[in-house]
């Protein structure tokens, strides 16, 4: 069965990014530096601009305390 989600995965993901980072106080300088890539590679993620790797979204999730599919988890 495929799921009709309203927004795209990487849409979705880079969303959730945003939502953990600032339920955690965090600038994106911090995440960035916190998940090992260029703040402007992340801003693309949450701008839903670039499709990140499966390493990037476990990098994400360890700096942000979250599992990963939290990341593509649609609410």
């Amino acid at each position: 069965m495929v799921l009709a989600l309203s927004m795209d995965l990487v849409q979705l993901l880079g969303a959730n990014v945003r939502k953990f980072r600032k339920l955690r106080g965090m600038s994106q300088e911090a995440l960035a530096l916190d998940a090992e890539m260029k703040r402007s590679y992340l801003s693309d993620l949450e701008r839903g601009t670039r499709n990140p790797s499966v390493r990037a979204v476990e990098r994400l999730a360890n700096a942000l305390s979250v599992k990963p599919e939290d990341l593509v988890r649609s609410e």
